[in-house]
């Protein structure tokens, strides 16, 4: 099987002295983790009622998740091609950190990590559920999980307002 190599940049910044990253990953080689198309977001199991966001007072917008039943505080970031997980975050989850494979190369404020891919069971924020959503460990460097396009791709729709941030499952 031919295998091409493409590099998607992830952009982070998050606020009061979290880490800053860019996050770059080979989604061609896994492109299980590409932001989904229009008839796959169809397929992948986003339900429940809307959902809304308040912008906090360092500009970002913060949410609160469930993911698999456990709570996680995520930056929302419409920039980041997958949900990115802190080392911290993803051991709180019950992911055992030290059998995972990181198989991506990984850029960010502290310099070059790697990176594993994570399947997640659901993610939900005040009822707006995604099941299956593929997800990032990010070895080291990354202080704040990300909310990026693996959950936020599968949604009918999100839209910003000047104050909130409001998820359509």
């Amino acid at each position: 099987m031919l295998r091409f190599a493409a590099i998607a940049f992830v952009g982070a910044l998050s606020a009061v002295g979290a880490a800053k990253a860019v996050v770059s990953l080979d989604d061609l080689r896994h492109p299980e983790l590409r932001a989904p198309t229009a008839a796959s977001a169809t397929l992948g199991g986003a339900e429940g009622g809307a959902a809304q966001i308040t912008k906090d007072r360092d500009g970002h917008f913060w949410a609160q998740a469930a993911v698999d039943g456990h709570a996680v505080r995520f930056l929302v970031d419409t920039g980041a091609t997958a949900v990115s997980l802190s080392m911290a975050d993803a051991q709180r989850l019950g992911i055992d950190t030290s059998k995972l494979t990181y198989d991506y190369n990984v850029i960010t404020a502290d310099g070059r990590t790697r990176a594993a891919s994570v399947h997640l069971a659901s993610v939900s924020i005040a009822g707006a559920r995604v099941r299956d959503v593929d997800a990032l460990v990010i070895e080291k460097g990354l202080e704040n999980s990300l909310l990026g396009m693996s959950y936020l791709g599968r949604l009918s729709r999100f839209e910003a307002t000047p104050n909130s941030l409001i998820l359509h499952p």
